[in-house]
């Protein structure tokens, strides 16, 4: 049962427990679920296992708060101890690979343990509803030899279009390699030192899709105020290939880098940027200072967890 829609997925729990299903249950320690799909013999989720699953969350008008389902990807947790009675960790313990469910749970406790504000449609008092649908469960060296499988096969992937890319758009011979796959060609050469790991630096940088599309430039970005933004590099304050890339650059030095999605937001995506997508960033080195303490700018592109 999909849960894009969550006002149709009502309609047939309404439905449905006329018929005696989609009943709501209470636990010994307060959490209201509904089960919607539940295969027999499946092996259910504990604490410790890793659980990907899609989930929609609805304040208690059925207003949808977020849906993993359009932002590209399934969310993955690491299933630990339920944190307060009620919790919809308890839930997950009772479902596996393929099962669905509905939790309510108290907003209060939910974003009070979390450390967070109630978010603007919920309000103090209420349930919300949890709509999960479990894609997989693992335990954590399952999902780690699943990862790394599956990051392999990415590289791969990524390599043939990166080629593609290169040939179609006549940089064969202008492109440089890093040994772990960023590919980049310098466009302005720069006279200036290189940074070391751990140096602060000062960019103007575009990224853009590798149909054109742009979608963040230090020149324009609305946080930033067109500044350029500061960085320490080797210290995973920005993606992996920013930072593989712009440790090749000189001071003054003008490139492209053209980033692996292994190396750039993986299968998760990012804000306007689809899951696996190969990125390219134009980037200009403006400054370079030696060993300098954390920094940052909003608006950076962050690393890619």
């Amino acid at each position: 049962m999909s849960f894009k829609n969550f006002g149709k997925a009502a309609l047939i729990v309404a439905v449905a427990a006329a018929c005696g299903k989609n009943r709501v249950q209470v636990t010994d320690s307060g959490l209201k679920y509904q089960i919607h799909e539940q295969a027999e013999g499946t092996r259910k989720g504990k604490v410790g296992d890793i659980m990907t699953l899609h989930l929609t969350l609805m304040n208690n008008k059925d207003s949808v708060l977020r849906d993993t389902h359009k932002e590209g990807a399934p969310f993955q947790m690491l299933l630990q101890v339920p944190p307060f009675k009620g919790s919809y960790e308890e839930g997950l313990t009772l479902l596996g690979k393929g099962d669905s469910a509905t939790f309510y749970v108290s907003a209060d406790s939910l974003f009070t343990r979390a450390m967070q504000p109630l978010p603007p449609g919920v309000v103090k008092g209420t349930d919300i509803g949890i709509a999960v649908k479990v894609v997989n469960v693992q335990t954590e060296d399952e999902y780690k030899k699943t990862q790394a499988a599956e990051f392999e096969k990415q590289k791969g992937i990524d390599s043939k279009i990166i080629e593609n890319y290169v040939a179609k758009n006549g940089l064969t011979g202008k492109v440089q390699k890093t040994e772990s796959g960023v590919y980049y060609v310098v466009t302005q050469p720069g006279a200036g030192p290189t940074p070391n790991r751990g140096d602060a630096v000062q960019v103007h940088y575009t990224g853009k899709l590798l149909d054109g599309k742009v979608f963040d430039s230090s020149r324009t970005n609305p946080q930033s105020g067109g500044k350029p933004a500061q960085f320490q590099v080797g210290v995973g304050m920005v993606i992996p290939g920013w930072e593989e890339g712009v440790m090749k650059m000189h001071k003054g030095e003008k490139a492209t880098l053209i980033i692996p999605s292994t190396l750039a937001y993986g299968p998760r995506g990012n804000q306007g940027i689809a899951p696996n997508s190969v990125l390219l960033f134009d980037i200009e080195l403006l400054d370079i200072q030696k060993g300098q303490p954390n920094m940052g700018q909003p608006g950076m592109p962050q690393p890619g967890r």
